[in-house]
């Protein structure tokens, strides 16, 4: 086939003053056709007759009609559903090798007759002007802490035109999470931009808070730091398309990173944050010059953050000794109880503050219906009421390690009328003197066989006698003199070993 560059060159050098038979050889033309071309002088796209005609027979032109109208009422149907309709309507007509045919048929019609698809604006962004957040979970990864499952969000800023990312470890979309979140951000970034975009927030609004005390406490976070709050129209979340982009490429890398480092399991929460950390400074490494220019224009920071917990509760605690916080169960010292206390509820904390003092602080539980209690707060009076340990509704929360669930087995065993007053006593002398001392102690006389009474235990906690551990393995000196006594025949009752001399010439 004959292209237009071809006739060109042709042309080219006919008008130079070449032969028809020498320019069409340098163009690969055949003689005939080059004539045809410069006789015309017209390019092979100008003279070329569209295909208007079909080679074969249209199978579908009866049908035709009722597949357009369905397409118009339903755009989002596809045309292998059609198909298959068609084939249940009319049974024995179409075989399953004519569905390409419809397929490119249908996929025609929607290009040229067809409603119109969304179109996605490319912005240009000023540097300083535009920051985004979203949540994104990350329970995809497997992640533990210590074998358990770490099931988690991130709370995930950009700033729109350098790209530049960090991400705060979260576990719901609650005010809370996104207050500390966007904090951590500013800060870390040390300025404030123009305006902050999210998506409409719908999700973060849960049960437990009202939608307009969720309103005011959003403005009043963007007022803190004069930022002009922006979200997405409810119908186009695409809108947030920057960070959402983002999501994508860093939890790649998160995958990543993961797979490098061979293993999900992390031994605390702060190690698998450091882990998130150096993957996102190591995203933000190809970002500094243009994070840079914005460093340039970003407005100051506020003197101080604001506080990213809940609206302060008034709770009153029960005769129990406990608090009720979201649906979790905490308990707090027995001097407190009757008394009204103040609740703070961070994202990973709760604190519990009395006459304008915080007196406890507490890792906040995940979910409904779960519950922290600490053996410390009530074992002063616990000790007293032996009977009511047995069948007591938090029983198994006052076994602080393995070791003290083994050493209440073992009392239940050889003494089981003074077991529950025998274990409360060393939870007691835990709660006075050290947890891991008693721990300690425990081990030793478990592993030693020793009868485990409470005053054996109080003895060596007293004592501060240091414990070897059941994991320290002890290997005495080996005395090679021992060795030379065999080989000379010396030693008491030892096997002469003769060795053979060996001459060596010189």
């Amino acid at each position: 086939m004959v292209s237009d560059s071809q006739v060109r060159q042709l042309l080219k050098l006919t008008d130079r003053g070449e032969t028809l038979t020498k320019a069409s050889l340098k163009v690969g033309m055949d003689v005939k056709t080059a004539r045809k071309y410069v006789k015309a002088r017209k390019l092979p796209s100008t003279v070329k007759t569209p295909h208007t005609w079909r080679t074969r027979e249209d199978i579908f032109a009866e049908v035709w009609d009722g597949v357009c109208e369905k397409l118009k009422l339903m755009p989002g149907l596809e045309a292998k559903t059609l198909f298959e309709d068609l084939q249940r309507r009319y049974p024995g007509r179409f075989q399953d090798g004519q569905l390409r045919t419809l397929q490119r048929r249908i996929k025609r019609w929607r290009a040229t007759e067809g409603p119109p698809k969304e179109v996605f604006f490319e912005q240009v962004y000023r540097p300083g002007e535009r920051s985004a957040s979203d949540f994104t979970h990350m329970n995809s990864f497997g992640v533990t802490i210590e074998g358990e499952p770490f099931d988690h969000l991130t709370y995930h800023f950009a700033l729109c035109f350098s790209n530049w990312e960090t991400a705060t470890v979260c576990f719901s979309e609650s005010f809370e999470a996104l207050s500390e979140g966007l904090q951590n951000a500013l800060w870390e970034l040390g300025g404030v931009p123009e305006m902050h975009q999210t998506d409409r927030l719908s999700t973060a609004v849960n049960k437990d808070t009202n939608p307009e005390v969720f309103t005011q406490r959003y403005q009043a976070l963007m007022g803190h730091y004069g930022l002009e709050p922006r979200r997405t129209q409810a119908s186009a979340p695409h809108e947030n398309g920057d960070v959402e982009s983002l999501h994508r490429h860093f939890k790649r890398a998160v995958e990543q990173a993961l797979l490098l480092r061979g293993s999900r399991d992390f031994e605390s929460r702060e190690a698998y944050r450091v882990f998130l950390r150096k993957v996102i400074d190591h995203r933000n490494a190809g970002r500094q010059e243009r994070l840079a220019e914005e460093l340039k224009v970003l407005r100051k920071l506020p003197t101080e953050r604001i506080d990213s917990c809940r609206p302060p509760m008034k709770l009153r605690v029960s005769r129990n000794s406990t608090i009720r916080v979201v649906g979790n169960t905490y308990s707090v010292h027995s001097r407190l109880v009757g008394e009204q206390v103040t609740v703070r509820l961070y994202i990973d904390d709760v604190e519990v503050w009395y006459a304008q003092q915080c007196v406890e602080r507490f890792p906040r539980l995940r979910g409904k219906q779960k519950h922290r209690i600490d053996y410390r707060h009530i074992i002063d009076w616990l000790v007293r009421k032996p009977g009511a340990f047995a069948n007591y509704r938090y029983r198994d929360e006052l076994f602080p390690t393995h070791r003290f669930r083994v050493a209440y087995d073992l009392l239940h065993r050889d003494r089981p009328f003074r077991a529950d007053k025998d274990y409360l006593c060393l939870l007691h002398l835990a709660a006075r003197e050290n947890e891991t001392a008693v721990d300690e102690a425990l081990a030793y006389l478990i592993a030693e066989g020793l009868p485990l009474t409470v005053e054996a235990v109080e003895e060596l906690v007293r004592s501060a006698t240091e414990l070897p551990s059941p994991k320290d393995v002890v290997i005495e000196r080996i005395d090679l003199a021992t060795y030379d006594a065999l080989l000379t025949g010396s030693g008491d009752g030892a096997l002469a070993i003769e060795v053979p001399s060996v001459e060596v010439a010189t």
